[in-house]
């Protein structure tokens, strides 16, 4: 697409926003890490915060697992290929991405599931405590299912749900909450919630926080243990890249383990997994968080994609991450015929996570025409363009071409 055919800007606007992306590529401690992805270099791919790139290691090795582990060792892998141990193991490649230490993170079942385990479990570690806790406080702007599943699990304890907006926690907590499910990025909008605050005041009223980061695990440095969280789960086919339908995590902070009684007893998670005994005792630590046989294809393809993270500094990510989105702002700004669209994203980075989203009257049909011509963002209904950031291989170049030829759609619409 020629300059010609974008929006309003001045030629000398996209000639001197071009030069300067060039100038950030150029200089960018993380350009290198776009060589380990299989990428079409004639598509922007901005919704790696839907479905990550796939990481050219990760091939191969489904290749070694359905052939030789599978196809030839058979039954032996589990032990030989060490297929049972994959949960724990991935998870402790998991674990530093999130501030976590070792032993508190367990690979296993759908980000959902694992949602329903931490919020029963947080539950009844708080009930334990205080019986009169029968209050679970849930993000009103929570991503769907996460509200399904708190209504779910009050059902189960005797709890009710009472939706509340981040901002406002603090203030709706009192002596009847048990816990409180909260996003650590907003999955619509792109704000970045006070993950510090929010469970330091979550902890002053005597109740459990547990943390969705689906959209910030990989993205942004969490800092789990150093924030005290107590319990977390987040997906690994976004940011980390694992590959559709990749199992989720779990994290269960170290001094809540032994009282932690998940809802989902199966023998993976029991002490004794072929001993099987009629009774339920659970294994010690995250293992306990296991249910059933693990899903070893995609649980492999994961492990095989966390390789990009080696030797990669969060803080880098997070640097480039912003460095990203304001740049994008900048040339939306530029670019783009005044009134068309309008940021929803928090400009301040403290509040940013690493998407930008845009309110767009025909959003929908945009999207289409734009994934048409080589960008590829998604649509949140009712208005959003949604664009997400993944620093692991998205350059400055691809940001600025993404935002001109977002002009260019807008202004023949």
């Amino acid at each position: 697409m020629s300059v010609t055919e974008t929006g309003s800007a001045r030629p000398e606007a996209y000639a001197h926003l071009a030069a300067e992306a060039a100038k950030l590529d150029a200089e960018d401690v993380l350009r290198d890490r776009r060589e380990e992805f299989v990428l079409d270099e004639s598509t922007v791919y901005l919704d790696g915060n839907s479905l990550g790139a796939l990481p050219k290691a990760v091939p191969g090795r489904v290749a070694d697992v359905i052939g030789r582990e599978w196809g030839e060792l058979r039954i032996r892998s589990w032990t030989e290929s060490g297929w049972w141990t994959a949960p724990e193991r991935i998870g402790e490649r998991i674990a530093p991405l999130v501030g976590a230490a070792p032993g508190q993170v367990v690979v296993s079942d759908s980000t959902s599931v694992n949602v329903f385990k931490a919020v029963v479990g947080a539950v009844r570690i708080a009930r334990g405590r205080d019986e009169a806790r029968e209050e679970i406080l849930v993000d009103a702007a929570t991503f769907p299912t996460d509200g399904y599943i708190a209504e779910s699990a009050a059902r189960l304890t005797g709890c009710t749900v009472r939706p509340v907006q981040a901002g406002e926690v603090p203030a709706a907590l009192g002596p009847r909450t048990a816990a409180v499910l909260l996003n650590h990025v907003d999955y619509r909008t792109g704000r970045l919630h006070d993950l510090p605050g929010l469970t330091a005041a979550a902890h002053e009223a005597g109740a459990m926080a547990v943390w969705d980061l689906c959209h910030s695990a990989g993205a942004l440095p969490v800092g789990l243990d150093a924030h005290g969280v107590d319990l977390a789960v987040g997906c690994t086919y976004k940011f980390l890249n694992g590959g559709p339908g990749a199992p989720a995590f779990l994290y269960v902070r170290a001094d809540h383990q032994e009282a932690f009684d998940s809802p989902l007893p199966g023998w993976n998670g029991h002490v004794e997994p072929f001993g099987m005994e009629p009774g339920y005792r659970p294994a010690d630590g995250a293992v306990r968080g296991r249910v059933g046989t693990p899903d070893i294809l995609s649980m492999l393809a994961l492990e095989a994609a966390l390789d990009v993270w080696d030797g990669v500094e969060l803080d880098a990510v997070r640097a480039k991450s912003l460095a990203l989105t304001d740049f994008f702002l900048r040339c939306v700004e530029a670019y783009v015929p005044r009134g068309r669209v309008e940021s929803v994203t928090p400009a301040g980075h403290a509040e940013r996570g690493s998407q930008v989203a845009l309110r767009c009257a025909d959003a929908a049909s945009v999207m289409e025409r734009l994934i048409a011509s080589g960008v590829v963002g998604d649509f949140r209904s009712p208005d959003i363009l949604r664009f997400g950031f993944t620093p692991l291989y998205l350059g400055f170049a691809d940001v600025e071409r993404a935002a001109r030829v977002l002009a260019g759609t807008l202004g023949t619409a």
